[in-house]
């Protein structure tokens, strides 16, 4: 069973409508008991960083995050779940969950140098330098396009952690994989076929690296 991390966030739907799609059991939920009995955890979400850790925190779901990636659980990080893993953000100057050693940064006014200048949000089809070899990420082509939709980009301390970049008038990392924990900045659930065959994937893994 799959547990989906539900802390007020938006998206959580779509998630589960692509795992049903994939005929793999899932539920929505905010109770830690349930969450805890869960193989696996996806940790989804749009909206704002300092809303979102206060609604992790009131819940008490911030300290059971950590726990299952020092307990080795395998957890998937989407989109606003990729960035407040981190130490913080400049999105509300939020003080975020610290899994990941780094933060995240707003995507500069004058992005790139075409004209008319790039627009945020960066939403839309874009490509993914995977870096690394990932059981997550097996049998997706390494420049296979995914959907973004987001302002903030997410900043790694340690460069080794980054399975993924992406450009969008500047290159950020879009994968993170780091021990039990993988995370993207883009939506799998919105993404066809690649999308799909990174769930599919992640549903089978069990945290190791093998």
């Amino acid at each position: 069973m799959v547990g989906i991390v539900d802390y007020q966030a938006g998206n959580l739907t779509s998630v589960a409508r692509a795992l049903s799609f994939l005929q793999e059991p899932c539920v929505i939920t905010d109770d830690s008991n349930v969450l805890d009995r869960a193989s696996h955890i996806i940790f989804p979400g749009v909206g704002a960083a300092g809303t979102a850790m206060a609604n992790l925190r009131d819940k008490g779901l911030d300290q059971h995050l950590r726990k299952w990636v020092q307990n080795g659980k395998p957890v998937l990080g989407i989109c606003l779940g990729s960035q407040i893993i981190f130490d913080n953000s400049e999105e509300d100057d939020a003080a975020c969950l610290g899994i990941v050693p780094g933060s995240v940064k707003r995507f500069p006014p004058q992005l790139g140098e075409e004209v008319p200048r790039l627009k945020i949000p960066h939403m839309g089809w874009n490509s993914v330098d995977f870096q690394k070899q990932h059981p997550v990420f097996q049998d997706i082509p390494r420049q296979s396009s995914f959907y973004f939709v987001h302002s903030f980009y997410t900043a790694p301390d340690d460069e080794d952690c980054v399975a993924g970049w992406t450009n969008y008038g500047i290159r950020f990392c879009s994968a993170v994989a780091k021990d039990s924990l993988v995370a993207v900045q883009f939506h799998p659930e919105k993404s066809g076929r690649p999308g799909l065959m990174l769930l599919t994937n992640f549903c089978r893994w069990r945290g190791d690296h093998a």
